[in-house]
């Protein structure tokens, strides 16, 4: 249907502007009963939109600053890949200060979500260690010694309690800070894994030590190489992440 099921929110509704960042999906500024929104159209299943949705409403209610799905008029969060959801102010953090903000937010959405179930599709890192696909990751694609190395960094993960990691909060595009509150949006690539993916901040913000710092920072690189493969930036990441 494409943006016609925009039309499912109402009479009082329309797209507005593009709005970059987005790599998955199409998403534009909406204006809906005269208020500022968000659309978000891709081509994610039911169950996975399901996921998403679901996990944002909690995680409002828990008081977490994150976009909130709007119901259609029929009460549905999505339509054939459509969502619409509250528009966050705010910029991107930009001192040591505020990443140590950010990196509380984070440390909240792990805690509130400890034992939440995987993502419709994906897999964690250290599920990778044994299976070769998950939803944007095919390990067949890449050559052998660079998965041998993303699987030695993810292996210090192994037996860790896991939770939802956003999967993309070091980028600038994904945090919405005013003098209040931490805003996190875009959580396209959150899914259930060990939450030091989420931890290798800007100016180690999160406080690791030397070794868990070290740890988080090669996970989420081999993380980041294994999803974006084989684009520059993929190889730019892989580079980071240690010979064996």
């Amino acid at each position: 249907m494409g943006w016609e099921a925009l039309g499912w929110w109402g009479e009082d509704v329309a797209r507005i502007e593009p709005l970059t960042g987005g790599v998955a999906n199409d998403v534009w500024s909406v204006r809906l009963d005269g208020r500022r929104a968000v659309g978000r159209l891709g081509s994610r299943s039911d169950a996975d939109l399901a996921w998403e949705t679901g996990l944002l409403h909690y995680l409002d209610r828990a008081g977490l600053t994150v976009p909130v799905p709007i119901p259609t008029t029929d009460g549905r969060l999505f339509v054939d890949g459509l969502v619409v959801m509250t528009y966050v102010e705010g910029g991107p953090p930009e001192t040591p200060a505020e990443w140590r903000r950010v990196a509380g937010a984070l440390r909240e959405l792990h805690r509130l979500t400890r034992g939440w179930p995987q993502r419709p599709g994906w897999r964690s890192s250290t599920d990778l260690l044994h299976a070769e696909t998950g939803t944007k990751i095919d390990l067949g694609a890449m050559p052998p010694e660079a998965v041998a190395r993303c699987r030695a960094a993810w292996a210090r993960l192994a037996g860790r309690q896991t939770c939802v990691v956003h999967g993309d909060s070091n980028n600038l595009g994904n945090v919405r800070m005013t003098a209040d509150r931490v805003a996190l949006i875009d959580w396209d690539e959150a899914h259930v894994d060990v939450p030091d993916l989420d931890l290798a901040l800007p100016d180690n913000a999160a406080g690791l030590d030397d070794t868990a710092h070290d740890i988080a920072a090669q996970a989420s690189a081999a993380w980041e190489a294994a999803v974006c493969w084989d684009d520059d930036y993929a190889v730019k990441r892989l580079a980071e992440v240690r010979a064996l």
